[in-house]
C-alpha cells in the first residue's frame, strides 16, 4: 500500500496521465507487450530493455520512439525512477534473480515466466485480489486458457476428482524461452489448475504442432466429477468465457461442456490480435492480454488512490 501511495503522490505532483512501465526482455513476448502497452489509455512504456541493440525487438522499440537499453536489469538498477511497473519477460531462471532486486526497489512486478515466485494471477478469477501483492505471476499460456474453465466448474462442484489440460500450439509460436521452460510450464500449469479448482489430481500436456499453415492455440479441459450438473456447469463456463473475452477478444468456446465416457470435456480456441505476433500465436497473446489487464487494474488503483 505504501508503494501505491508514493506513486499516487508522484502522479498528482507531476500530472502524469499514464502509469510508466518497463519491459525487461526484448523477445517476442516483450515486443508484443510493447505494442499493446503503447495502445493502452492507462500505460506507457518508459523503457524497453534487452541485451542486444540489434535485436528485432529493440529495433521495433526504436521505430516507435521508445527509450531502449541493452543493459538488462542494470538499466532499472541504475535509474529506479524510470518506471512504476516492471514486466519481466525473460526466463524463469532469470526472474528468480530479478525478483529480489525489483522488490528492493519497491516495484510492482508482473512476471511473464513460469518461475513460481509471485502470486498466481488469472484476471478473470482473481484480478483485484492480486493488487495486494508486489509480484504477480501470469502462470502460463495454458494456465490462462484453462484455469478459468477449471475454476468455473469448481464453483458448481467442489469435489473434482481429476482435471487434465491439453494445449496444442503452433511450433513456430514456441520460441527458445518457451522450449527452455517446458518442465516449468507443465508444473506451473498443473499447480495453477490444482490451486484454483481444488482438484485432487491435475495433469497438463503441451503439444507443439508443426502443421502448415500454423494452427491456432487450442486447449481442452477434461474434468472427472461424480454426478455432474451439466446445465449449471455450462452456464458458469459460458459466463466465464464472456469475462475472458473482455480482455482476450480472440478467446472462443468451441466445445461447450459435454459429458462423454464419464468425463466433462470443454475446448477453447485462442486467436491472437496480430499486433507484433501472427494471429495464430494465441498462446502468446493470451498471456500478454492477461498481463495488460493486470497492469491496467493496478494503474486504475493508483488513480483512485490519488483522488482520495
Amino acid at each position: 500500500m505504501n508503494r501505491r501511495k508514493n506513486l499516487a503522490a508522484n502522479v498528482k505532483g507531476s500530472h502524469l496521465k499514464k502509469t510508466r512501465v518497463a519491459i525487461l526482455g526484448s523477445g517476442n513476448i516483450g515486443t508484443d507487450l510493447l505494442v499493446k502497452i503503447q495502445r493502452s489509455p492507462l500505460l506507457e512504456c518508459s523503457c524497453f530493455i534487452g541485451r542486444r541493440c540489434d535485436s528485432p525487438g529493440i529495433k521495433k522499440a526504436i521505430s516507435m520512439g521508445v527509450k531502449i537499453s541493452d543493459k538488462g536489469i542494470e538499466a532499472i538498477k541504475s535509474d529506479p525512477s524510470i518506471c512504476d511497473i516492471v514486466f519481466d519477460a525473460t526466463s524463469a531462471q532469470d526472474h528468480q534473480i530479478h525478483a529480489p532486486v525489483l522488490k528492493s526497489m519497491n516495484k510492482f512486478v508482473i512476471d511473464m515466466t513460469p518461475s513460481h515466485v509471485g502470486k498466481m494471477c488469472v484476471p478473470a478469477v482473481n484480478l483485484k485480489d492480486c493488487l495486494q501483492y508486489s509480484n504477480v505471476n501470469m502462470v502460463t499460456c495454458g494456465g490462462q486458457a484453462s484455469i478459468p474453465i477449471s475454476y468455473a466448474i469448481a464453483k458448481i462442484h467442489q469435489d473434482i476428482e481429476y482435471i487434465e489440460v491439453v494445449s496444442s500450439i503452433a511450433s513456430r509460436s514456441a520460441g527458445p524461452a518457451t522450449r527452455a521452460n517446458l518442465d516449468e510450464y507443465i508444473h506451473t500449469t498443473e499447480e495453477g489448475n490444482a490451486w484454483f479448482s481444488k482438484s485432487k489430481k491435475v495433469k497438463a500436456i503441451l503439444n507443439l504442432n508443426p502443421a502448415q499453415p500454423c494452427i491456432d492455440m487450442q486447449t481442452t479441459v477434461f474434468a472427472k466429477i461424480k454426478y455432474p450438473d451439466m446445465a449449471a456447469i455450462t452456464d458458469e463456463v459460458e459466463k466465464m468465457v464472456k469475462v475472458i473475452q473482455e480482455y482476450v477478444p480472440g478467446y472462443q468456446l468451441i466445445i461447450s461442456p459435454t459429458l462423454e465416457n464419464g468425463r466433462i470435456i470443454t475446448m477453447v480456441k485462442v486467436q491472437g490480435l496480430g499486433d507484433f505476433l501472427p494471429r495464430y500465436a494465441g498462446n502468446l497473446d493470451i498471456i500478454n492480454c492477461a498481463a495488460i489487464a493486470m497492469a491496467e487494474e493496478y494503474a486504475r488503483s493508483i488513480t483512485e488512490l490519488e483522488k482520495r
